[in-house]
């Protein structure tokens, strides 16, 4: 029977939460161990970073937490650590920053893992002890954290931990929301977890096949009482994109979804252009108004047989109904909703079933639009569940 070992601090999970848990509590005087299922360290944050690091927004702080759900328990969490912490500490770790023309930060080299290598080499010389390829199983018999390690079980005891075991998707890369279960069973309520930042499901024709791959920009999306600005990407299972993203709250209970595909224009002077049937044909007709062959297809793909009607069809153009068959399936999504309902927590993320147990990133139940959003918002519970262990320690 193997022993157990006794830590001051244990945090599980080695994404952003729990690698900004682990800096908080090391630079707090606390030995950490940090232990990650996979056998290495921040994989989601890798892939995040692939096609460039969007780190934060550079907006006013109230701006940038309006974002973010539910608004009243992150609201102290942004105040301690949001956009302007988030590139501070950036910085800190050696990274050059830009802000683009939205606002949005990046690292300077547009790459996760320069900024990872930088970090891991500041926890390391804080002490911290890295334990990779050790799953979480739940508890043994004397409610000791207990491991499937690559040495067989091991149990840990320690005088606290923060748990940031992420949220439901991108299964392959740590975050399956297996974890829902153990906490379920020792009394933490768990809300059920949802895509969030997802794309849309479509049934397309074969028509729509040589546009795969293939950018709408420039329109607006139409969804309830919201209209965005933004790109959206074609491709075989329906659509992706920024804009579309922070819609997935709304389009994953049912809201329809419409397209503005010529925004720039009002309707009147659409109708101009389009003019009235006569000789020109239809198609002809709207590559002359301004719609490329993507936007024309689009068009008839979701509204034929098109009105021809000048008047008519313009307002179609600018309101064209999306039939859609939600968000893309849970683990295609980049994030989800759901997990730590709040009401079992403490205002320091302590789990009230679990006393000196805290957790942060995406276990709990928040979401937050991509755009810079997300990463800050995991980076700030991580802070917020660290400084609350530390207190704990003393």
């Amino acid at each position: 029977m193997d022993s157990t070992e006794v830590l001051p601090a244990l945090v599980i999970g080695a994404g952003p939460a729990g690698l900004m848990a682990a800096e908080t509590l090391s630079a707090a005087g606390h030995a950490v161990t940090l232990v990650e299922a996979k056998p290495s360290v921040g994989r989601k944050f890798l892939m995040a970073g692939k096609s460039g690091l969007n780190l934060t927004k550079d907006e006013p702080a109230d701006v940038f937490a309006a974002q973010i759900a539910p608004a009243a328990p992150m609201a102290p969490i942004l105040a301690a650590f949001g956009p302007s912490e988030a590139q501070d500490w950036a910085r800190g770790l050696g990274q050059e920053l830009f802000t683009g023309s939205t606002g949005r930060v990046f690292p300077r080299s547009m790459k996760a893992s320069p900024l990872l290598r930088a970090w891991l080499a500041r926890l390391a010389a804080q002490g911290v002890a890295f334990r990779t390829r050790w799953r979480w199983t739940g508890w043994d018999a004397a409610r000791d954290w207990r491991f499937d390690t690559p040495e067989g079980a091991r149990s840990l005891r320690p005088r606290v931990t923060v748990l940031a075991l992420g949220g439901a998707s991108w299964a392959r890369l740590g975050s399956d929301g297996a974890w829902a279960a153990q906490l379920l069973a020792r009394g933490v309520p768990v809300a059920p977890f949802r895509p969030a930042n997802a794309g849309l499901t479509l049934n397309l024709t074969p028509h729509m096949d040589r546009f795969h791959g293939a950018a709408l920009k420039n329109i607006a999306l139409l969804c309830g009482d919201r209209r965005l600005r933004g790109e959206l990407v074609l491709v075989a299972s329906g659509l992706e994109g920024g804009a579309l993203y922070a819609l997935t709250p709304q389009l994953r209970d049912g809201a329809t979804l419409a397209l503005d595909l010529m925004p720039d224009l009002r309707a009147e002077a659409l109708a101009a252009r389009l003019g009235q049937p006569g000789k020109t044909s239809l198609p002809n007709r709207l590559r002359k108004a301004g719609l490329d062959p993507l936007r024309i297809a689009l068009a008839q793909e979701f509204a034929r047989p098109l009105p021809t009607d000048g008047a008519v069809l313009a307002a179609l153009l600018k309101a064209l109904p999306v039939p859609h068959q939600g968000p893309r399936p849970m683990d295609q999504a980049i994030s989800t909703a759901g997990g730590i309902a709040w009401e079992g927590m403490t205002g320091a993320l302590e789990l009230k079933a679990l006393p000196g147990t805290f957790a942060a990133g995406e276990m709990l139940d928040w979401e937050a639009p991509t755009g810079g959003y997300l990463i800050t918002g995991c980076l700030a519970t991580g802070l917020w569940a660290g400084r609350a262990a530390a207190a704990r320690l003393g």
